[in-house]
């Protein structure tokens, strides 16, 4: 159950050609797929359309899901478990393809989603007692794959940090994902993990472009603070891996040699890449972000991503959403291959479930 939120200042239907908003991501606030009604502003004659829309201040909501952990059976993903405490993110990264879950709350995935998010505060308990289930088999969990465990709301709830405890306390092994330099904060409870084999860390780095990553993803960390971050987890010996991602035609796909030597100088020991994936509302969310920062591409940059797709702004297909097919695909894992040799990344260890403690088991029982 959710508790949901009222019509906000964010609530202006279909896509304007107002100014974008700063710190924001999305240009607009489209209705979601699943709308009975469809909202189109217009002009009334008494110039409605050219007031300044109220700021748009982000509210927080509260999420009571009745479960913490959840299952996939994706081939495409290492993982078959993740553990979400936000759902929205305020990093507001346009290209997100988590933002169509928010039309499963009646929300958009326009700036809704990047200003109207929820918070499981029970789930730190909630684990703690799916842990204990006399059916779990441990395994290791995806901590913030859908939106980022470690966005600015953290600071606040300590969510995740709470979530890394109950963790650690139990000996189960566990992912993070993150594009934020506030991971940093928790390098107390990383390390000693790190040493017994039981965290890992992917930094997303999309781009090494100041100009490019304020637009991109307004509100995550500038690229050099996340190679800084990079530094700062593998001096305390936290392996880090990075995703270069989401790799965009004519925008930053000339950088992913120069991202990969980077992240690699910096300590990374793997990385990955993904290719922009357009599902439901993002096709259009991005389209319209094109036509306001990056107009004069914004053509060939569509165009080259249909290519990949067979002709289509999405395919949702296994062993093909991530990397798209056709020549420009094979041309762009072919370089990432060959960057990838040459640099010498050493790969990652998997991480180990012998150390998995089931809450509130006595040491005792484990002698019968």
């Amino acid at each position: 159950m959710l508790s949901k939120p009222a019509a906000g200042p964010g609530d202006n239907g279909a896509m304007t050609e107002r100014p974008p908003i700063h710190g924001r991501g999305a240009t607009g606030n489209p209705d979601n797929r699943y709308a009975e009604h469809a909202r189109a502003a217009c002009d009334d004659g008494w110039g409605s359309l050219d007031a300044e829309p109220p700021p748009l201040r982000t509210e927080l909501f509260v999420d009571a899901s009745r479960t913490a952990i959840s299952y996939n059976d994706s081939p495409d993903v290492p993982f078959d478990r993740s553990l979400n405490p936000y759902r929205g993110c305020e990093h507001g990264c346009v290209y997100c393809f988590a933002r169509p879950t928010h039309a499963w709350l009646g929300l958009s995935p326009g700036l809704d989603f990047e200003s109207r998010l929820f918070h499981k505060p029970d789930a730190p308990v909630l684990l703690r007692r799916e842990l204990a289930r006399p059916g779990y088999r441990c395994a290791p969990i995806a901590l913030g794959i859908n939106t980022d465990a470690y966005q600015p709301v953290e600071r606040k709830l300590g969510l995740t940090r709470a979530l890394i405890e109950v963790l650690a306390e139990h000996g189960h092994p566990f992912s993070v994902v993150t594009k934020s330099a506030l991971i940093e904060r928790d390098i107390d409870l990383l390390a000693p993990l790190a040493v017994r084999n039981l965290v890992q860390v992917a930094v997303s780095v999309t781009t090494l472009d100041r100009r490019l990553a304020r637009t991109l993803e307004p509100r995550a960390a500038a690229p050099e603070r996340r190679l800084e971050t990079i530094r700062r987890l593998t001096a305390a010996g936290v392996p880090v891996t990075v995703l270069a991602a989401p790799m965009i035609p004519f925008l930053n796909d000339h950088e992913l040699e120069a991202i990969l030597a980077a992240v690699r100088e910096a300590g990374a020991v793997d990385a990955g890449y993904v290719l922009l994936r357009l599902p439901h509302e993002v096709k259009d969310l991005f389209r319209d972000w094109l036509a306001v920062h990056e107009p004069l591409k914004a053509e060939r940059v569509i165009n080259r991503l249909r290519d990949c797709r067979g002709g289509r702004d999405y395919d949702s297909r296994f062993g093909r959403r991530m990397r798209g097919e056709g020549a420009y695909a094979d041309l762009l894992g072919r370089r990432f291959r060959l960057a990838h040799r040459r640099l010498g990344f050493p790969g990652m260890a998997p991480l180990g479930c012998e150390q998995f403690r089931v809450p509130g088991r006595a040491c005792q029982m484990t002698l019968f």
